[in-house]
């Protein structure tokens, strides 16, 4: 998450109802819309959701994209 706060992509996988998923969240708007255009995902599925910095506790401008079935990146070895 630290590493959303400071511009770069944090990929969160969790399982949401049953079905893995992921966020990619950063505080750097155009980083993400970059790589939502490589990745083929329209602009207007971008969210926006304001974090709390766990460093300051300062809410800071945040978005990320929901990453599901052919959009969820395989995971690492």
């Amino acid at each position: 998450m630290i590493h959303a706060m400071d511009g770069g992509l944090w990929l969160h996988r969790h399982v949401w109802r049953g079905h893995p998923m992921a966020h990619l969240v950063s505080t750097n708007r155009e980083l993400l819309l970059a790589w939502g255009r490589h990745a083929g995902l329209p602009e207007r599925r971008l969210q926006h959701k304001p974090l709390k910095d766990p460093r300051t506790g300062l809410v800071r401008e945040a978005w990320h994209w929901d990453l599901v079935g052919d959009f969820l990146p395989p995971r690492g070895p």
